[in-house]
């Protein structure tokens, strides 16, 4: 095959697919200059505000949802799905000397089967510890299938699938404290309480912020609270920022310096998260999203659980007592190490390019 000229990255619906795709993005930039990206997503996803600050090629395509139910608007997004794929085709077309990498998400299901009609090698990153149903589809037209957790070799061919971990975020070795007290400066939050950070995910979780804003008042008597609520509920959250208590709909680059250093994480159990965590080695508290395909949140927290002793609460036992004990026993755990030697970023670049 001729040498990689372009690679067209994909992945989208939630920031737990995009941030690893980033994170290989700013990696062959730095260390691969030649290589021209470009990223197709939804113009109306979290992609399309992410991958408009990286300074790449960003084109957007028509996709429907995937769904395991009977839905008539499923019918409806078979033919954005259709239009989709006739998107990617001439995007991809276009495009001499170039390989596909998607990160998940049902944006890149037209993406991969373009790749496919058009000739060009194509790669995915599986985050979870189960496999999506995008992905799921993904795989049939995959070169090579790369997963985070062993637990999840099992649900791709065996020929074509490698153990590579998670591409994690370089801050992770990097950050130092002064860069979180900096944050909390900036914030206009005190400093001489521990730090609580919670956090739903980029799009936010309705269950968390409630249970926050319920014992808001509890919990700014121990704590100083950072609250990642989701751009839905910013302006309502917003309106409690005080000294104690800072409310934003995303965090972007402070996140690293927020998850290491605060005393305590409550946060859903996003693939993302729990691994850049369990690489802190951070116990936090996990309340994995509960109609999460295949239940695959809770499967996330549970590795979490097993190797850095990491608090797992399933939403049906979710309360007010739970919390406070949860919070208790987080603070009395003792932080464990965990090898992260092995490079992800590093592994994948070197299988693709």
């Amino acid at each position: 095959m001729s040498k990689v000229e372009e690679i067209v990255f994909s992945g989208g619906g939630s920031g737990g697919h995009v941030l690893p795709a980033i994170t290989l993005i700013n990696h062959l930039k730095k260390n691969h200059p030649e290589v021209k990206i470009s990223y197709i997503g939804d113009a109306n996803g979290i992609e399309s505000k992410l991958i408009s600050e990286q300074n790449i090629q960003f084109q957007s395509i028509m996709t429907g949802k995937l769904r395991r139910y009977i839905s008539f608007q499923n019918f409806i997004d078979i033919f954005k799905v259709m239009i989709g794929i006739i998107q990617s085709f001439f995007i991809l077309l276009g495009k001499r000397n170039s390989i596909v990498f998607c990160s998940g998400g049902f944006v890149t299901v037209p993406v991969a089967i373009a790749s496919f009609l058009t000739g060009k090698k194509m790669y995915i990153h599986e985050q979870t510890s189960r496999v999506g149903l995008a992905n799921k589809i993904n795989s049939i037209f995959a070169d090579k299938v790369f997963v985070t957790f062993e637990e999840s070799l099992k649900f791709f061919p065996n020929e074509k699938t490698l153990l590579s971990g998670y591409p994690l975020r370089p801050e992770i070795g990097n950050v130092k404290r002064v860069d979180f007290d900096n944050i909390l400066k900036s914030f206009n939050l005190s400093d001489g309480k521990p730090v609580l950070f919670v956090t739903g995910g980029g799009n936010g979780s309705l269950l968390l912020n409630n249970l926050i804003k319920d014992n808001l008042d509890e919990l700014k008597d121990k704590f100083t609270i950072v609250h990642q609520v989701g751009k839905n509920f910013e302006e309502e959250y917003s309106k409690l920022n005080n000294a104690d208590y800072y409310t934003s709909a995303f965090f972007g680059e402070e996140m690293i310096a927020l998850m290491k250093y605060s005393s305590v994480v409550i946060s859903r159990a996003g693939a993302g998260t729990v691994v850049e965590l369990m690489a802190l080695g951070k116990p936090s508290i996990f309340v994995p999203l509960a109609i999460a395909q295949k239940n695959e949140q809770y499967h996330n927290a549970m590795e979490a659980h097993k190797k850095v002793g990491s608090i797992v609460i399933e939403e049906k036992n979710l309360s007010s007592d739970e919390i406070f004990k949860a919070i208790d026993k987080c603070l009395d755990l003792e932080m464990k190490e965990i090898d992260i030697s092995k490079n992800a970023t590093q592994e994948i670049t070197s299988e693709i390019l």
